[in-house]
């Protein structure tokens, strides 16, 4: 079931786009309401991570991990805390909290120079997983990659780059009144023209 048969109007930002886009992708888009009483199924972030397990990945070296908790435990509190700014505010009404690793250096360093790249596909292919799903996704880059190594012992090999909130979104509203500004404010992109340096 689609998003579009799931949100409610008040909670729907389609894109402006210049062609029609699929709805999975026309209707994506990271609040930062979310519902503090919704929680997310075993189910659910199964499909979620199984999404991102099965993401495009250079050589299929696949260096990428992930620490998921979900909210009402000592990991989604572990990574909550870890939060920094206008993120520690309203990501721990999400229902899970999602740290996305790249396997960086190490012996085969030399193979590893795409694992960046690769983690971004995996977490892309996660959030569009979610929006089927009837969930939402913010990713964050916004928090404090030390104490999430320290506090789960990561290798000298894995270097966190995001934290991804998810759950079912919520009214702006409820949010304080300059996150429900940024909220309601446009979805707004750079146009084509300013992206494609050339097309043939």
């Amino acid at each position: 079931m689609l998003t579009s048969e799931l949100s409610a109007p008040s909670t729907r930002r389609a894109a402006e786009s210049s062609v029609p886009l699929v709805p999975l992708l026309d209707e994506r888009w990271s609040p930062r309401s979310f519902d503090p009483e919704a929680t997310i199924s075993d189910r659910q972030l199964d499909a979620l991570l199984e999404a991102a397990r099965w993401a495009p990945s250079a050589a299929n070296k696949q260096l990428r991990r992930f620490i998921v908790g979900r909210r009402g435990t000592a990991t989604f509190d572990t990574i909550a805390s870890s939060l920094v700014g206008f993120n520690a505010a309203w990501a721990p009404n999400a229902s899970a909290l999602v740290v996305a690793i790249a396997e960086v250096s190490g012996a085969r360093a030399g193979e590893r120079s795409w694992a960046e790249y690769d983690l971004g596909q995996a977490i892309a292919h996660l959030t569009v997983q979610a929006h089927a799903e009837g969930l939402h996704t913010h990713q964050m880059g916004g928090f404090d990659v030390d104490r999430i190594v320290g506090a789960f012992d990561l290798a000298d090999d894995l270097l966190p780059i995001t934290v991804t909130a998810v759950g079912v979104v919520d009214e702006a509203d409820k949010l304080g009144e300059a996150l429900a500004e940024r909220e309601r404010a446009p979805r707004t992109r750079l146009p084509l023209d300013q992206l494609v340096l050339l097309r043939d």
